[in-house]
């Protein structure tokens, strides 16, 4: 068996091609409108946040989970928070810094990540210095009393709480009153543990931070308290002088009677220092989801008073440009009232997404022409074979070429029809046509009347003529 000769690939029709280009617009439009629709879902779907928040058992850790359940209540929110617990703030830092969180609680005193800036200030913390009542032994000569910070050099000096930050807060504060901290014996106690080692007299000097209506300094200044004798409050006097070297710290005051008691803890006010918590986003996190999640936080801050009274303590962040921490461009925006809408933020995508749809109309349109150029072309031709054929068949003298004719004018009467629909021709054009078909059959049935009424022997008289003549 021999192989048969190779198929001619046909070309494609007008028909087949103006399908394949309608195809491709359309493909192309909804592509467009595709991704406009995609773009504002994944505008508007909520977005989880990672917070690092330590310690375990810490109250900053409870308002955390609080704000987070409160946010992710929320039907419309566009921010929830999924609470992530570290050992403590300078292990929130490390977490943040690492890039595995996009929020944390971190204290300003201590370093604070590269990439982190500023959302809002959880807290302000004060420090608290004071002196237990002294307590007469028989036998024993009473120590000095403690008056003064100077004071403490070579006292036991205890610090509330286990982290390392309130040891270098606590030398700071030595040092800045010429004390040597290697000449005091500093001892930390878990804060669980605080009041019983105050009233077992482990240390002569106590110091605490934290906010001030701090359960744990309350509790910690009433264990303090003995034989009707109350504790003695160290005042900071050179507060302003620390913050001015240290800029994390700010003087502060802690207000008369804050403690309780009879008579107040403390009698008057007491200078102090003050630092503060600070909620922090990584730079690379959008400015409209900080802008949406302060602005969520500070709505829900007041419903949460209530259980957690730290929660109304919540303050904007410092937005100067000096700011120890410099504000995230999501937060400044809502604090200054300039936070951007939706369309705000992607009004030049919307005019770039409508400017390549009519960009691609346009195109389209062009190409739609340019392919029912040929189609209007060859409508054309037809249209002038059909003018030849109008003027052959009133000299005709064959029924059958007037039937190959009539054939003709069919076949190009279904394709002008088809040009019509697709658009190729215009009205006027067609009932131009309308008219040449009209008079092409009214020529073709007037040619036909006078064939059948002329004699067999004249038809074929007239046939020769007409060919001897064209010969």
């Amino acid at each position: 068996m021999t192989d048969g000769p190779n198929p001619v690939e046909q070309p494609s029709s007008p028909r087949s091609v103006r399908r394949r280009a309608t195809f491709v617009i359309v493909a192309g439009v909804l592509a467009i409108v595709g991704a406009l629709a995609a773009s504002y879902y994944f505008a508007m779907r909520p977005v989880t946040l990672r917070i690092a928040v330590g310690p375990g058992n810490s109250e900053d850790l409870r308002v955390v989970q609080a704000l987070a359940q409160a946010l992710n209540n929320q039907q419309h929110g566009q921010v929830r928070l999924r609470p992530v617990s570290t050992d403590g703030a300078s292990a929130s830092a490390t977490l943040f810094a690492e890039g595995k969180a996009d929020l944390a609680i971190i204290r300003g005193d201590l370093e604070v990540p590269k990439n982190a800036q500023a959302v809002a200030t959880l807290r302000k913390n004060v420090v608290v210095l004071w002196v237990p009542p002294a307590v007469k032994v028989r036998g024993k000569k009473a120590a000095p009393k403690i008056t003064k910070i100077a004071q403490l050099a070579g006292r036991r000096i205890g610090v509330v709480g286990r982290t390392q930050a309130n040891v270098n807060l606590l030398k700071v504060i030595l040092q800045q009153y010429g004390v040597d901290p290697t000449k005091v014996e500093i001892i930390q106690f878990p804060a669980n543990e605080a009041a019983d080692a105050i009233r077992n007299q482990k240390a002569d000097a106590y110091l605490a931070a934290g906010p001030v209506n701090s359960k744990i300094t309350a509790d910690a200044i009433a264990a303090s308290t003995r034989d009707g004798g109350t504790p003695k409050f160290l005042a900071i006097d050179s507060a302003e002088a620390i913050a001015q070297n240290h800029p994390a710290y700010e003087a502060s005051e802690i207000p008369a009677g804050t403690f309780g008691g009879a008579p107040d803890k403390p009698e008057g006010e007491v200078k102090t220092i003050s630092f503060s918590h600070h909620i922090v986003a990584r730079k690379g996190v959008s400015e409209s989801t900080i802008a949406a999640f302060t602005r969520q936080l500070f709505a829900i801050r007041q419903t949460l008073k209530s259980e957690f009274p730290l929660a109304a303590k919540i303050e904007t962040p410092d937005t100067d440009k000096d700011a120890t921490i410099p504000v995230h461009p999501g937060a400044a925006a809502f604090v200054d009232g300039e936070e951007k809408t939706f369309l705000d933020r992607y009004s030049d995508y919307i005019w770039w997404g409508l400017m390549a749809l009519s960009a691609m109309g346009s195109a389209g349109a062009w190409f739609a022409g340019y392919l029912k150029k040929d189609e209007r072309d060859g409508n054309s031709s037809q249209r002038e074979r059909l003018l030849d054929m109008l003027t052959a068949a009133r000299h005709s003298d064959s029924a059958e070429e007037l039937d190959q004719m009539q054939s003709e004018a069919d076949d190009i009467l279904r394709d002008t029809l088809r040009c019509f629909e697709h658009g190729a021709i215009e009205e006027g054009s067609l009932t131009a046509f309308n008219i040449a078909l009209e008079q092409f059959h009214n020529a073709v049935a007037d040619r036909k009347t006078l064939l059948t009424s002329m004699p067999q022997n004249l038809q074929r008289a007239s046939a020769q003529f007409r060919a001897a003549g064209t010969a």
